[in-house]
């Protein structure tokens, strides 16, 4: 069996020239390193290098696994770029975001390669939708934070989170975790489905490492035809369905009540490199909290 490499994280962006790093770990297996700083937002720049990635792995016969990590501890995916999310850069792969989302994640999901998810950081929102796209997921016990917090901006999850969530962890959790708009840690992520495992900061490296390594080795029929069937008999959401969850973002966003909101959480310093963003889930509650006082008056 082929062994993986166990590498050393990578954490500093200066080390990067790209928002997606693509490291040849060995044969049949990549690792994707989001780089994007400040705060690793799924932007159009992104976007382009991820939809490259797919017809990779829809089209490279050696391709058998792809690792996506991250090199920023606090964020592994944080959210979407919604100031830039219709630009289209002059970048290969580039493509409008809202109006392609649910095809690029549909080819993911049947792709014949196995997607894993390395995670550190804060998952938020169209990054928790990518990782959930993914074929497995693992988490770090003392670094990973998983949530959908769109509730919290007068908004609602578009890029997928209605669609697989249910799917993953049941109706009721789904329901909690999407109406709460809270930050849920890693161990309560495994306990609910929506990850694989919770694992040691120090240990998740190597165990995903092993296993993509483990992977690679198998052949590549084989896996393709694992993953095929699996999600015949536990379907993918359609590329409709998820076209119309992010319908139902679009239509929030321009809404009066979210615009207001947007205001007041960008004054504090959402969707910035800042504190605020960090604790995000608290300060959208007391936002929250001072709209309703308002209303009372």
């Amino acid at each position: 069996m082929t062994e993986a490499v166990t590498l050393t994280p990578r954490y500093d962006h200066s080390g990067f020239t790209v928002p997606l790093h693509i490291t040849e770990e060995s044969p049949g297996f990549v690792r994707a390193t989001f780089a994007n700083p400040p705060m690793n937002m799924l932007g159009p720049s992104v976007y382009a290098a991820l939809r490259l990635l797919v017809e990779r792995m829809e089209t490279d016969p050696a391709l058998k696994v792809v690792v996506f990590d991250s090199a920023d501890p606090d964020y592994f995916l944080s959210q979407l770029d919604v100031q830039n999310m219709s630009d289209v850069p002059d970048v290969p792969g580039a493509a409008s975001l809202p109006e392609t989302w649910h095809d690029f994640v549909t080819r993911m999901a049947h792709a014949p390669v196995i997607t894993i998810g390395s995670v550190r950081g804060r998952t938020r929102g169209i990054g928790d939708e990518f990782a959930l796209a993914l074929d497995m997921r693992f988490a770090s016990i003392e670094k990973g934070v998983f949530a959908q917090p769109e509730i919290g901006s007068g908004a609602v999850p578009g890029g997928g989170g209605f669609d697989w969530l249910p799917q993953l962890v049941g109706r009721s959790r789904a329901l909690e975790v999407l109406a709460s708009g809270n930050d849920y840690d890693a161990v309560t992520a495994a306990e609910y489905g929506w990850i694989n495992r919770a694992l040691p900061d120090a240990e998740l490296d190597g165990f995903v490492d092993r296993l993509a390594g483990r992977l690679a080795s198998f052949d590549k029929h084989a896996l393709a035809t694992v993953k095929r069937l699996v999600n015949e008999r536990v379907a993918p959401p359609s590329a409709g369905d998820l076209l119309q969850s992010f319908r139902e973002i679009l239509d929030a966003i321009p809404r009066p009540e979210t615009q207001e909101r947007f205001g007041l959480l960008v004054a504090r310093g959402w969707a910035q490199d800042t504190q605020t963003d960090l604790d995000l889930p608290a300060v959208m509650g007391a936002v929250s909290a001072e709209l309703a006082t308002q209303a009372q008056r």
